[in-house]
């Protein structure tokens, strides 16, 4: 038996029509660079999200530093971001020169918690970056309320949670990633929007801030050749955009697929009192890029004993950021990281995917109940 965290073959196998046609057409037309699938594709998403503006790129992280770039920070601005997330979201920080401001985050909802930001906040502090991680909202009403109250910018890291909507207090319902100033995704093979390679997007409502990003994802150019700002090269390559524009049709089915197989999981694995199961917040739908649980004590006894049996699972993540060496000498810690360094000692995830069956998830569940009544 093999268990995977993810099934991209079972996945492709259900479009790859679809799939092959687009890709041929690509060769074909042989426009491998800014082809008519990349503003198709930008169309196509940003009437899925109701953005004015989706300028692709190369890859989710790029996202991040044009975000940054495209927002004029300079060296020495300081940036909050959560302590627990993967390293991308803080790395594009110290790469530009910023300092990254560490924050801890909420245990049940794994998102930066919003009642430590404000304490954090300096007159140094230029902009917010809340992480959706696992696939729901952090709490960007009372985010961007903070925000308005110092004049920072925010910046939605949105990698994990694309197609996933906010209710903010008033019934007003809007998609994560056009929120905030600027809203960033990755469209990594494994994301929920996938493209059979690298690539990302940046979201935006603002016009002028619209034309900056995509000056700065072309080398500062408005005009070829005529380069008016530092910028840098990151684009989508047509055949990731010609991939993604079919894939985008079934974005909220792979949402549905993720969120019953999320709710099995859930019945299954309920009342095994040394795993706490991941929660849905009231404000945020769940498109479970994850399924996170936590394991109070035995994990990697767990993990081992699962791998036995031929079931994968992963730990995302293993360190949290102030724990992490790369940023020891450039970041700054905000608040107390107890539930960060929690999570990371805790934290567990299983297969998830759109192909997963209720017969493979019962195996899963079956084994890890009978791991704990043994130990």
């Amino acid at each position: 038996m093999n268990i995977p965290m993810l099934d991209l073959k079972g996945q492709y196998k259900r479009i790859k029509n679809e799939i092959d046609t687009a890709i041929h057409n690509v060769l074909d037309n042989t426009n491998f660079i800014n082809g008519p699938d990349v503003h198709r594709f930008e169309s196509n998403l940003a009437k899925y999200l109701d953005s004015r503006y989706v300028i692709a790129c190369a890859n989710g992280t790029d996202a991040l530093q044009i975000a940054m770039m495209a927002l004029k920070l300079q060296p020495g601005d300081e940036v909050i971001v959560p302590s627990f997330t993967y390293a991308a979201t803080a790395e594009v920080v110290g790469l530009l020169g910023l300092v990254p401001v560490l924050v801890d985050v909420d245990k049940f909802s794994f998102n930066i918690k919003v009642e430590d930001i404000e304490s954090a906040i300096s007159e140094r502090t230029k902009a917010i970056v809340p992480v959706h991680l696992f696939g729901q909202a952090a709490d960007m009403e009372r985010i961007m309320e903070i925000a308005s109250r110092y004049n920072l910018y925010v910046i939605e890291d949105n990698a994990q949670a694309l197609g996933a909507k906010y209710t903010f207090s008033d019934g007003t319902v809007k998609h994560l990633g056009t929120i905030g100033h600027i809203g960033c995704t990755s469209f990594f093979p494994t994301k929920n929007l996938g493209c059979y390679g690298d690539g990302g997007a940046i979201f935006t409502q603002d016009p002028a801030l619209a034309e900056r990003v995509r000056m700065v994802t072309d080398h500062g150019q408005r005009v070829k050749y005529y380069h008016d700002i530092i910028g840098c090269n990151s684009r989508l390559d047509t055949l990731q955009a010609a991939v993604l524009d079919i894939k985008l049709k079934y974005l909220d089915e792979y949402s549905a697929s993720r969120y019953g197989a999320a709710q099995i999981y859930k019945e299954l694995l309920e009342g095994i009192n040394e795993i706490t199961l991941p929660q849905e917040m009231t404000y945020s739908t769940h498109v479970y890029h994850q399924f996170t649980i936590q394991v109070s004590e035995k994990r990697e006894e767990l993990r081992e004993y699962l791998a036995s049996k031929g079931i994968s699972s992963m730990i995302y993540y293993p360190m949290s950021l102030n724990n992490q060496k790369a940023f020891s000498s450039i970041s700054r810690v905000g608040t107390s990281l107890k539930n960060s360094e929690m999570l990371a000692s805790t934290v567990v995830s299983l297969p998830m995917h759109t192909e997963l069956t209720p017969q493979v998830q019962k195996i899963i569940c079956e084994e890890i109940k009978f791991f704990f009544s043994e130990n």
